[in-house]
């Protein structure tokens, strides 16, 4: 990126909102030693969303207090489970939504893998704050927080989701995973149509798609094949170039093989997450993580009992097939388009190319880590809701077309005639 282009950067992050100041994460308690090794592997960076009146966020934590969940309903209006048999294989859908409302857009979002739909959740409430209007629909992947995949002859209890987590880890192990791009894709479609069926609109509103990560590949997908048709205006890819990317796939294996397996408590899962960086803003991590953990009902270590939900382990015969040819697919899409990074130096050459081109809109985060939407929600919403206005349609005003005018002013010109010829009274 040019000097230009840093220094116009910097002067656009200068009007967004701003974040709030983050507590200090040194002063977190340590619990264990194994957790504390883990946390020099991860890479994020610091930022938080401005307090709702509900939530005391500035107030300085004593170290005996322990983080709490944030629940869903404090940022989606609903949930939703959607069932589905394909190909021998009975599987819900788990999302959540607050729906739109008058002509306002839906924004549907994809998490990366390994998080969840909650990954959006300050984001979602930041975004809902800028544009009351809008809806929000942020869906959980195949074998990712409550989505469940089981043989057409067994059926999970949704009523439960600690045992149904259980259930489905067991299951999963004896089923042939199936996380390829185009199996991803497919899912998030039929996860909008099912919505649109479920919530009884005659048609769908105007969509902007968001992807962060694994997402921003599936999402980017999705408007290259059109599968979503004509309603999609626009979408937005977070933290994701198919380069850095498929360099970044050489050292996740060694990530994930210095991460904690196992939890003594969900507190003790959302306090790693913020003191390994992993996420620095304490209020996303309480509404996200509880989604990404869960507690096992005869654990192999009774003192450590809470795992992941997602074995990110499993999913490594998928991940060139996620990325691979990402940033050509990016550029060729119809719609408008968004790449939000926490980094300039994430930009390959294919994109660089079409950056300078202006074939999309290109915004950094340099405060931020790889989970941008959660580090930053409130800016993040920000660029989100200036990205739907200026890909909105229904803002545009057209002018006549020719034809139009010209059958408009033979009119005219006629009535002038009847006007001069015609009878008297």
């Amino acid at each position: 990126m040019s000097e230009l282009q840093k220094s116009f950067a910097k002067a656009k992050l200068a009007k967004l909102p701003a974040e709030a100041p983050m507590y200090n994460p040194m002063q977190i308690p340590q619990e264990n030693t194994e957790d504390d090794a883990s946390s020099a592997s991860s890479v994020s960076s610091t930022g938080t969303l401005m307090p709702s009146p509900t939530r005391n966020l500035f107030a300085r934590r004593s170290a005996s207090q322990p983080m709490q969940a944030h629940a869903w309903p404090e940022y989606f209006s609903q949930e939703l489970f959607l069932p589905e048999e394909v190909h021998g294989m009975r599987i819900v859908h788990h999302a959540y939504l607050t729906p739109p409302s008058g002509s306002g857009p839906l924004f549907v979002m994809h998490h990366g893998a390994g998080s969840s739909g909650l990954s959006f959740a300050t984001c979602a409430e930041a975004l809902r704050r800028i544009l009351p209007n809008a809806g929000i629909l942020s869906l959980d992947a195949r074998s990712h927080g409550q989505t469940v995949t089981s043989p057409i002859t067994q059926v999970l209890n949704q009523e439960h989701p600690s045992t149904a987590a259980a259930a489905q880890a067991e299951v999963e192990s004896q089923i042939e995973l199936d996380l390829s791009l185009d199996t991803l894709s497919r899912d998030l479609v039929f996860v909008v149509q099912e919505t649109q069926t479920k919530m009884g609109w005659k048609a769908l509103p105007d969509i902007v798609l968001v992807g962060h990560s694994l997402g921003g590949a599936v999402i980017t997908d999705v408007a290259k094949k059109g599968a979503l048709g004509p309603k999609v205006l626009a979408y937005a890819v977070l933290d994701v170039v198919e380069g850095s990317a498929m360099d970044a796939l050489q050292s996740m294996e060694t990530y994930l093989s210095t991460r904690p397996t196992r939890f003594t408590s969900l507190a003790s899962g959302i306090e790693w997450h913020t003191r390994s960086r992993t996420i620095r803003n304490s209020t996303s991590a309480q509404a996200s993580v509880p989604s990404l953990i869960y507690e096992e009902s005869d654990p192999a270590d009774p003192s450590r009992p809470w795992v992941w939900r997602t074995n990110l382990s499993a999913t490594k015969p998928f991940w060139e097939n996620w990325f691979i040819g990402h940033s050509r697919k990016f550029l060729d899409s119809r719609g408008g388009k968004l790449l939000l990074l926490a980094g300039t130096d994430r930009l390959d050459k294919e994109l660089m190319i079409g950056q300078m081109q202006g074939k999309y809109q290109l915004q950094v985060f340099p405060e931020a880590g790889h989970f941008i939407q959660e580090d930053q929600p409130a800016k993040t919403a920000q660029v989100l809701a200036d990205f739907y206005r200026r890909n909105d349609r229904s803002a545009l005003v057209l002018p006549p077309k020719v034809g139009d005018l010209q059958a408009a002013a033979a009119m005219k010109k006629g009535a002038g005639t009847l006007d001069k010829t015609g009878p008297k009274p």
